[in-house]
Order: structure tokens, then C-alpha cells, then sequence
């Protein structure tokens, strides 16, 4: 599976083709799933749910009944590890030829979480429908992917910086990173927002989110955080296709940044 490739051709699917996956590929999927490390080790239990069966609903996806997702506890850095579980899955998904898509709020969210059985302090962050594409989008998946310019992404100077939030960082001056921090940059994220910003001192990323209003729900879970574990994904998975290890940290480098801005985590680059 060459992840780049993936991550470079990947869109969000929301049109399939209404043939049922196999089941011998979506049970493919679950064992990948269950094999994927968070970067704290946050325990996340999968599983493919039935629309049509466990009467479940999505009104923005048509020509599937498969959609695969995970719960946790909901905990410090839960955000951040889904996000970074979820989206190996996804690319695992679409390395088998299948659509996906990132659901977190237009779906019926009690009916998903009782097939989940959503126990006390658990979370059931997204879910994915699972299918082949259709042959043609429908008109709805059209005017969704433009009202959000889904195929459109911020500058990279505008994303990623060196050694501070004062001097933006361009693509020629990127070095051993500068691959990785594209596909950072190509990541999906809600609504298209982008939240995460990188900066580059040495041989380690620190990463942040870039708060917008109305991400936050009222019990503190922060959407945007996922999305940043998304970022996360695909920059480890960009420098292991390059041979390159990854250690994660939690070490706040402090440094000054916007009040919009929050720290995340690092990875130090071996």
C-alpha cells in the first residue's frame, strides 16, 4: 500500500454503487483495524454495522448498508487517537478498492451509538460508510463537496512554519519533511477547516490546532482534535514510507503562538 498515493487520490464518497461489500473484505478490514496503535495507546473497539438491519440512518449517503466504526473512553488526547486510528482504517479501506467517507454529524447519532453499545464515559467519535463507489456522484454529493471546497487547500506557508509562528515555512525550504507536510496538508478534516498547524525546530514537528467557534460541544469533546489526529496520521505515515522512525511526545516546546492556537503534541524524527 503506498499511503501517498492513497492520501493523493482519496476523496470522500457518499455515492455508492449498492452492492454489499464482501464479507470476507469487510471482516479484512475489522482485523486491520484491531491491529492499529494509537500514539498513547488508547484501546478502541471496531465494528461494521448493518443500516438496514440494526435500522440505522444517514441521509447524506445513498447505495451502501456497510458502515464501520469505533468506540473509546473518553479521556485526554481520545480526540487526538481516533483520529489517528480512523484514518489508517479509512486508507486501509480504500486500499482495497472501497469509498469512504468521514460521518460525525449527519447521521442518526442515538441509533449508530446504540448499535455501538455506547457504554458509560465512551465515545463514539465517526463512523464511515464502506462501499464502491458509484459510478457518477449524486447531485447532493456534488453541491456538498462545493459548498465546502472540498478539493480546495490552504497555502502551505500559511500551515506550517520553522522554528516559530513567525516565520512561515515554504515548500523549498521543507527538507526531509517537506513530502510528509503535503500530505499533512491534503488530510480531510470537518467542513474542510484545516485546524492544524505544524511547526518545524530541528528534527522534531510540533503540532497545534487552530481553534474555530462552534467545534467544541458543551462536555468539552473537541471535533477539531480528531482532525488534527488525521494530520498526525498521515505525516508518520509519509516518513515510514520514507524508512524514517517516529517518536511521539507530549513535551509543549512553549512556544509564543496565536490565541487561536493550541499545542498538541510532537514527533521527533529518527
Amino acid at each position: 500500500m503506498n499511503t501517498t498515493e492513497l492520501i493523493r487520490s482519496r476523496r470522500s464518497v457518499r455515492s455508492f454503487d449498492g452492492a454489499a461489500p464482501d464479507k470476507e473484505l469487510l471482516d479484512d478490514i475489522l482485523r486491520y483495524a484491531a491491529s492499529v496503535e494509537t500514539p498513547d495507546s488508547l484501546p478502541i473497539e471496531w465494528r461494521v454495522l448493518d443500516a438496514k438491519a440494526q435500522k440505522l440512518s444517514c441521509p447524506v449517503i445513498t447505495g451502501t448498508d456497510s458502515y464501520i466504526a469505533g468506540k473509546l473512553r473518553r479521556e485526554m488526547h481520545a480526540e487526538e487517537a481516533f483520529g489517528f486510528a480512523f484514518e489508517r482504517v479509512v486508507l486501509y479501506a480504500v486500499s482495497k478498492g472501497l469509498g469512504t467517507t468521514w460521518i460525525a454529524g449527519t447521521l442518526d447519532r442515538p441509533a449508530f451509538e446504540r448499535a455501538m453499545e455506547l457504554g458509560e464515559g465512551e465515545v463514539m467519535p465517526c463512523v464511515s460508510p464502506l462501499g464502491r463507489p458509484a459510478a457518477k456522484m449524486s447531485l447532493r454529493e456534488s453541491m456538498m463537496r462545493k459548498g465546502v471546497k472540498a478539493d480546495s487547500r490552504l497555502p502551505f506557508e500559511e500551515l506550517f512554519f520553522c522554528g516559530g509562528f513567525d516565520t512561515p515555512l515554504t515548500p523549498d525550504k521543507a527538507g526531509d519533511v517537506k513530502e510528509a507536510l503535503e500530505m499533512v496538508r491534503l488530510a480531510p478534516s470537518a467542513v474542510n477547516k484545516q485546524p492544524w498547524r505544524a511547526v518545524v525546530c530541528g528534527d522534531t514537528v510540533h503540532f497545534y490546532e487552530k481553534q474555530g467557534k462552534g467545534f467544541v460541544a458543551a462536555n468539552g469533546w473537541d471535533i477539531q482534535k480528531v482532525d488534527v489526529g488525521i494530520a498526525l496520521c498521515h505525516f508518520v505515515c509519509a516518513m515510514e514510507e520514507r524508512g524514517r522512525k517516529t517518536v511521539f511526545t507530549l513535551a509543549d516546546p512553549s512556544l509564543p503562538h496565536p490565541a487561536d492556537t493550541v499545542y498538541i503534541a510532537s514527533i521527533q524524527i529518527g
